[in-house]
């Protein structure tokens, strides 16, 4: 114990020599200390230069400017009552030079405040106790900062807040959300595992205040939930927040499963707004073949096999024409690339990319087209997003990755009645008495 409190004073004595050396050498020594020799000032970084709502980060940017050679140096801080704090990073001392040309050093201390609760409040002097050499002699002086007021505002909307069970309050410059699956789901089958792995970052914040694991439960799946990884990282533009969720999904049925998009709310801390993050919808099975399936040599199938096959096939034809079914209709469903390219498209709110992916589907499958049609909701997203890109003024786009998840989930395509081709006119570029070209979506044009 002896020897560990003797290396510990060693090492303290080695570093308080290296701070000496750094602060004294450059500067000239000064016969006495003068006003303004020493400054310190305390500044609140404001978001969106509001005052800040509860729980909100709030950055104390602490900064002295000292003429004077400095030999040791301690900062005591106050209580700040009614507040939660952390330090992020190291003090920072660099040189400066002062407007009359002279040459000083730079303090720097960057402390995130949280508010419990709504108030004006003062936050108490700062104190930088100082040995400097003062004519030859080592002098103790204390440089205080002035206090600081920070209102801190009350949440009156409706929902939301900090003060609301739900949602969780996330209060962020700005949120990020990134999704990844090993193996992709849409190839695991049933006893089979994927992992998936979902990170969120929130600039302007720690990651004590991100949210919890998000719930992943639908039918048909199997989950376990991994560890959740919490880290910030430290910028010159300020902290980021990054949580890592992890889970392992196995399937429990032979059938395609979907697993809807889980959205998070966060407050928008520059423009004082409610904002929404989304973790994409995905499905869980019905996607890709076996590739060990395709690597089999194709073997010759016997008449039997070829005259029961095309019955089969026959059969199917008369069900998806809407005869021999007893009216019953089939259900089709958008192939998994286009499905991927949707969500891709709405995820990065890229409406001209959007319509390019869809494009195709709805010049090549009429059958699924009329079926999207005769869904209200389905049409006025169509027709919103075509207002959007080639309409006449500024219309606003509409909800991407909801129209992504309308457009991605199975859907009756039985028998459609013969004036239904019609209505298609707005959605496919094509009508029955008036011909119209179809509009490129790269441009707009025809």
């Amino acid at each position: 114990m002896v020897s560990d409190r003797s290396a510990f004073r060693n090492r303290r004595g080695v570093l308080a020599a290296g701070l000496a050396a750094f602060l004294l050498a450059p500067l000239p020594a000064r016969a006495e200390i003068g006003p303004g020799d020493l400054t310190l000032t305390v500044t609140p970084e404001r978001n969106g230069n509001a005052d800040p709502f509860s729980r909100e980060m709030v950055l104390l940017r602490i900064h002295g400017v000292y003429r004077q050679p400095i030999l040791l140096e301690e900062v005591i801080q106050p209580s700040l009552a009614n507040f939660s704090w952390t330090q992020l990073g190291r003090d920072a001392w660099s040189k400066t030079r002062l407007p009359d040309g002279q040459v000083a050093i730079a303090f720097d201390r960057v402390v995130a405040i949280f508010p419990h609760h709504p108030g004006d409040f003062t936050i108490d002097p700062f104190l930088h106790r100082l040995t400097v050499n003062d004519g030859g002699k080592r002098v103790v002086v204390d440089v205080p900062s002035a206090p600081v007021t920070l209102p801190v505002a009350t949440w009156t909307k409706p929902v939301g807040g900090p003060d609301a069970k739900e949602p969780w309050w996330l209060p962020a410059k700005d949120v990020t959300i990134t999704d990844s699956w090993s193996p992709d789901p849409e190839t695991v089958k049933l006893g089979e595992t994927t992992r998936r792995i979902v990170t969120l970052e929130a600039q302007g914040m720690v990651a004590e205040g991100l949210p919890p694991r998000p719930v992943m439960r639908t039918r048909g799946i199997l989950t376990f939930a991994g560890p959740v990884t919490r880290e910030t990282i430290i910028t010159p533009a300020g902290p980021v927040a990054r949580a890592t969720y992890q889970w392992d999904v196995r399937p429990a049925i032979e059938e395609i499963i979907p697993l809807d998009a889980i959205v998070i709310p966060w407050f928008d801390t520059v423009s004082r707004t409610l904002r929404e993050a989304e973790i994409p919808a995905r499905q869980i099975g019905g996607g890709l073949p076996d590739r060990d399936d395709e690597a089999k040599p194709v073997l010759p199938a016997s008449p039997l096999v070829v005259a029961t096959a095309a019955l089969g096939a026959f059969g199917l034809g008369l069900a998806l024409l809407g005869f021999g079914s007893g009216g019953r209709s089939g259900r089709r469903r958008l192939d998994a690339r286009t499905r991927r390219a949707l969500g891709r498209a709405a995820s990065a709110r890229d409406a001209r990319a959007f319509r390019a992916h869809l494009h195709p589907v709805l010049t090549e499958q009429p059958d699924l087209a009329r079926a999207w049609r005769a869904r209200p909701e389905v049409a006025a997203g169509l027709d919103a997003l075509d207002s959007h890109l080639y309409g006449p003024g500024t219309v606003a786009a509409p909800d991407l990755p909801g129209l992504a998840r309308a457009l991605s989930r199975p859907i009756a395509a039985g028998a459609q009645p013969t004036a239904a081709p019609s209505r298609l006119a707005p959605l496919d570029g094509r009508a029955l008495t008036s011909p119209r070209p179809i509009r490129d979506p790269s441009t707009g044009t025809a």
